[in-house]
């Protein structure tokens, strides 16, 4: 568990420098911050996403909308997710329909972040 926490922060870290001061409001440690209380879901699939898991989804649909912060959060998100080889794809990208939470990017490994408007 101590080895994914260290792949998270290095992950974490990675991105933000990464990134372009001015481009994007949202940052990945807010990212992984409203999506953490979703790890147990995404890696197992098994019952149900928590209320807290729900509510920061929300917090980050709310969060994210611009263009530039909504590529951001889903390549923050999306690296956060190449962080966890044992991942349920199926799992992670049935959330905001799970949540009843619309978000414009799927949370997921597999997606071009840029070419979300």
């Amino acid at each position: 568990m101590k080895g994914v926490v260290i792949s998270v922060l290095v992950v974490v870290a990675m991105v933000q420098l990464m990134v372009r001061p001015g481009e994007a409001t949202i940052s990945c440690e807010e990212v992984i911050n409203l999506v953490r209380p979703c790890a147990s879901y995404i890696m197992t699939g098994i019952g149900s996403p928590t209320v807290a898991c729900c509510n920061g989804l929300d917090q980050l649909r709310k969060s994210a909308t611009t263009t530039a912060d909504k590529q951001q959060a889903c390549q923050c998100a999306k690296d956060a997710a190449a962080g966890f080889p044992m991942i349920n794809e199926q799992a992670a990208a049935s959330l905001p329909t799970i949540c009843k939470i619309h978000i414009d990017f799927p949370i997921s490994k597999n997606i071009n972040c840029q070419e979300i408007h």
